[in-house]
This record gives structure tokens, sequence and C-alpha cells, in this order.
């Protein structure tokens, strides 16, 4: 059975595990074969060339991007890369060769971004597009080093072990990313070998335009759908769980065996992500499952996610949300039965690139849930030139999310059970599908309400 695996960071960081609980986990022999990996950077890397995705601390990036002398700065990268090459030794990675490979590649790198630099500042270019380049190049060391020390190791253990490089460093050929795809995969027996691949692939499109740091669940999307395997399957260092075990413990919640596409959508839209939705849509167009495992539970199976599974008995499977929002409630009288207001409203979100995850209307006001992190303060002063209120208030979601979670009376529980914990529902609403019913709350009610929908409905 032909299978495409995704390995994510921090599960590439524990290599060892990887082995143990992945690749060599109950096979031998031609078993071991007919699959690819698609293998992310090992943790904290991309970091240090790009910028820390959590605390925004510069990378190398930042250097190229404030025009300022970068090479240094590449040159304590290379240093860290053979660091973490030191840990790899024990596993069986040829220390020399391995070292060789990253004085290689950021040699390279060197290289392409000096004259990167160079066309920047003759101001004859559109820096956009330069500096988008460089965010390209920079990201693509990574998954080429991970990718690189594992086929080494499993080489170095008697495997045939084969790498398929889709950076590009070395070709100018002007492939789209589906083209590079399908020619490096071309010919290859999986029967007679692993393939390790990187997340990063080049393209004429450039990856990181549309998606930037989730590009290597796009990568590992585009893989499946030009092989077609039997099923595709990404590792993570967690279970996909019916509510977060940091918030509600361990033992008062479990992992999620079964659910479909459109659940999977709905935990990406408040953060909590399954897989990329842009990466999920091409599987599910193409009817190809989705397993997600943990990397360090190899006996369970995991959360498998098909197209069409619906729960056999209403329930609901996750109970997740986020507290990294905000509300926007926009009042003006001139409001009631005017046909498209919310059009020209929703124009300036738009003009912004902002998305909304949540809204609600009444005869006078539009109340809108935005990420934190996208509120501009431009959004607000153009809302507030052209209508009578504007308020802004920092909020929580909590949501009720499962396949089959259409049952009289879950509304109302979910509200006593909040009521009862001494919280405040400020808004609510769900589709007429109902895989997700929302709950808008204050910042700070956050972490109970979890808590005591879990509690309540778990």
């Amino acid at each position: 059975m032909l299978t495409v695996e995704k390995i994510g960071g921090t599960s590439m960081t524990a290599f060892a595990d990887v082995l143990q609980n992945i690749i060599f986990h109950h096979r031998a022999g031609a078993a071991l074969y007919n699959r690819i990996f698609v293998v992310s950077a090992y943790a904290g890397v991309t970091n240090w060339l790009l910028e820390n995705k959590k605390t925004g601390a510069p990378g190398v990036y930042h250097r190229i991007s404030e025009n300022q002398e970068f090479g240094a700065a590449l040159h304590d990268v290379a240093g860290k890369l053979k660091e973490l090459n030191k840990t790899y030794a024990p596993l069986g990675l040829d220390l020399a060769a391995a070292n060789a490979f990253v004085d290689e590649r950021l040699g390279q790198a060197q290289t392409y971004l000096a004259s990167l630099t160079n066309v920047l500042a003759s101001g004859y270019v559109n820096s956009y597009n330069i500096l988008q380049a460089a965010r390209e190049i920079l990201a693509s060391i990574g998954e080429a080093h991970s990718a690189f020390n594992s086929v080494n190791i499993l080489q170095n253990k008697g495997l045939n072990a084969t790498l398929v490089d889709l950076s590009g460093f070395s070709d100018a050929q002007p492939l789209t990313i589906d083209e590079r795809i399908r020619q490096a995969f071309a010919g290859i027996d999986f029967a007679r070998t692993i393939c390790i691949a990187t997340g990063y692939t080049k393209g004429t499109e450039g990856i990181m335009r549309e998606f930037d740091r989730g590009y290597s669940e796009v990568t590992f999307s585009k893989i499946a759908v030009a092989v077609r395997p039997q099923e595709a399957i990404i590792h993570k260092e967690y279970h996909l769980c019916s509510a977060d075990p940091n918030l509600v413990g361990v033992d008062q919640c479990h992992p999620v065996c079964f659910t479909n596409y459109d659940v999977a959508d709905q935990l990406a839209d408040v953060g909590m992500e399954a897989i990329h939705p842009k990466a999920s849509k091409p599987l599910e167009i193409n009817a190809i499952d989705l397993r997600i495992k943990n990397t360090f539970d190899p006996e369970h199976p995991g959360t498998l996610i098909t197209r069409d599974f619906v729960a056999d008995h209403k329930h609901v499977e996750v109970i997740t949300g986020t507290d990294k929002v905000v509300m926007i409630d926009i009042y003006d009288p001139l409001m009631v039965g005017t046909a498209g207001f919310d059009l020209h409203l929703m124009q300036a979100f738009f003009d912004l690139n902002i998305s909304y995850i949540f809204k609600a209307t009444s005869a006078n006001s539009i109340s809108l849930l935005i990420w934190k992190k996208d509120l501009k303060p431009q959004l607000i002063k153009e809302l507030e030139a052209k209508y009578e209120k504007i308020t802004v208030e920092n909020s929580s979601m909590v949501c009720l999310i499962g396949s089959n979670i259409d049952q009289p009376g879950l509304l109302a529980r979910a509200a006593g059970a909040l009521a009862e914990a001494g919280i405040n529902i400020r808004s609510a609403g769900f589709a007429l599908r109902k895989v997700n019913i929302q709950f808008i709350l204050a910042r700070e009610d956050y972490k109970n309400a979890i808590i005591a929908l879990n509690k309540a409905l778990g």
C-alpha cells in the first residue's frame, strides 16, 4: 500500500523516535518501502532563517529586508546546522558528508542572496518580488538539510533511500510546483525505495507567496495528488483530541478517531490545524483519505479524515476555539432595510486583506470577529469615517464541532454549562449545516469555557 507521509518539525528533531515509531515500526524487508516521506526542517531552523513564527524574533531574512549585511547571520546558521548534525551522528549520520552538504548549500544560498541584494540596492526592480525570492531561497534550506540527513541515515542502516530534493537549488528550469513534483517522481519504483522529499518545492508561482510557512503541507498534498496513494498521513507530536489536554487535562479528553474534511476546515478556521485548509482541499476533491498520527504513540491508529464520514450517533467531536481574536461591532441607524449595506462594509476588509471568522447581524449593527494580529489602525479609521459607531473588544471564541451534532437541546445544554460557570455569552451562531456552534466570550473567560463545555458535553 503506497502512502505519502508528512513528518513535522518537532517530530523530525526527535529522529530516533521517527526511526523507531514510524519508519521501522512493525516493518521489515519489502514492507519498509512503498512510502514517500515529506519532511519539515528540524524544529527552530526555519525560525533562524526567516523569523520566529511565534515571537517574530528576526532571522537572516530580516537583515536582507532591512538592507543589512547578512553573511555573518547566514554563517551562524551554518554553525547551528552542524551542531544539529552532531546530535544525529549516533543514529548513523555520516557527519563529514552532512557538514559538507551544509557548506555547499549555504554557499550556494550566499551567492544567490548576494545577487538579489545587489539588484535590490539598485532600486530598479520591485522590492516585494526580490524579497519574496529571498524568503523562498532561505526557507528551502531547512527542508533540504533534514531530508539529506534522513536519507544518509537510512542508507547507512542498509535501506535503499532516495532523496527527492524539490528545492530546485541547482537548476533554472521554469517549472510550476506541480510540474516539478511530477518530474521528480517520474520513473521511481516506490516498491524498491523509501523516498524522502523536501517539504519545500520550488515553482514559478512561488509556494510561499500564497502559503508562506504552511508550504510543507501544500507540498505533501500535491505529491499525494500526483502519485495517488492509498492513504496520506501526517505525523505530529500530539493527537487530534476532543479538547486541548493542556487546558482540560489528559484524562478529560480523548483522541478523535474518525471525522471528515468539513470538520478539519472548521478546526483550521480557529487555528487548530489538522492540516492547512488549502492543502486539504486537493485531498478532499481527489477522495484521498488523510490520517493524523501521533509520532510518540505509534500503536494508536490516529484520526482518519475522509470526505464522506458522518458519525453514526449525534455528538460533539471537538471542543476548541481561540482567545487571540477581537470583535468589531459596526453600528449605524441607516443600516436597517438598506440592501447591500454590508457589501460596502466588507469592501474595507477586502481592501486590507482581512478575513473574518464569525459574523452576526441585527437591524442596526454588524459584528465581525477577526484575528487580533489582523487588526489594523487603518481599518478602524476607515470604518469610523463611514459609520456612526465602531466598537472593538478583546474576545475569545469557543466552538462545538462535529460531523453530526444536530441534536435537540445541544445549544441549551452548552449555554447552561457556560451560565453555571458564570460566563456571559456576548454573541453566538451556527450555519444551517450545523457542524460548528460558536460562542463569543470575553477573552478572560476562554479557558474556563473550554473546561465547562468539555465537562458538560465531552
